[in-house]
């Protein structure tokens, strides 16, 4: 940036270039990617319309169900109907995505080989990340929650689910699609699975493994569009299980009406 006789901050020739040579990337860019084409029908849409003192009701058990939601990392290995797994994840895919790209894949791993495969995986990471890449106001935070980088339950919980956000797709005829909003899309499933676990009774810590997506990407088999977002063990609590105590901020330090 420079400034004119007249006191105006321009921009000097190497940042017009910069910023033009941009412009040209990303134009050259945009001839790989194709929009979706096809003419989507509307239909009528009608929805439940409860009385006042029935969406009280709801409103009031449906916090209470989900305030009752912890983050466990003691999980037990007491198996869990798969169909169950199925229609939680089936939930996760009713959540709202940019331009409706659905920008998600939800890896459920139950085989105890590729289980204990991710756990070494994690551990070895996690234990670097806590000695070295955390730093040390990080790690004093974590001390009370008293968490390290052991994982126990990355071999304990009967299942794991690894959430993988798609940054692009492809249409039928090879060319990118591009996905909008697919880390927030992703992230908004991520919540509703959460609700949808906690629905049927089970538990999970949400961990977002630093460092390791590459790595579990290609041991998953997964393609290079597809990014890991989060990894949850899903099961139930150990009879010994333990959590901190911890309380939630009230209403009125959440919530601002205007």
């Amino acid at each position: 940036m420079v400034v004119s006789a007249k006191g105006i901050k321009q921009r000097s020739p190497e940042e017009n270039k910069k910023i033009s040579n941009h412009f040209y990337f990303l134009a050259e860019l945009d001839k790989e990617w194709q929009g979706l084409e096809e003419n989507v029908p509307h239909v009528p849409f009608s929805a439940e319309h409860y009385t006042e003192a029935e969406m009280i009701k709801r409103s009031k058990m449906f916090y209470e169900l989900l305030n009752k939601r912890r983050s466990v990392r003691f999980l037990s290995d007491e198996p869990i109907p798969r169909e169950v797994i199925d229609n939680v994840i089936r939930t996760a895919g009713t959540s709202p995505s940019g331009a409706h790209t659905e920008p998600w894949t939800f890896v459920v791993v139950q085989d105890p080989y590729l289980k204990h495969k991710i756990r070494e995986i994690v551990e070895e990471e996690e234990e670097i990340n806590y000695k070295k890449r955390m730093g040390d106001r990080w790690v004093n935070d974590l001390k009370r929650l008293r968490t390290n980088w052991i994982k126990e339950y990355l071999d304990t919980a009967p299942y794991l689910i690894l959430i993988f956000k798609q940054v692009y797709g492809w249409l039928p005829n090879g060319k990118k699609k591009t996905h909008y909003y697919n880390e927030i899309s992703v992230s908004i499933a991520c919540g509703i699975l959460l609700a949808a676990l906690q629905n049927v009774g089970l538990y999970t810590v949400t961990s977002t493994p630093l460092n390791c997506g590459p790595q579990l990407r290609v041991l998953l088999q997964r393609p290079a569009n597809e990014k890991l977002l989060l990894l949850l063990p899903v099961g139930y609590p150990k009879k010994d299980a333990t959590v901190p105590a911890l309380t939630r901020k009230p209403l009125e330090d959440i919530m601002v009406v205007m």
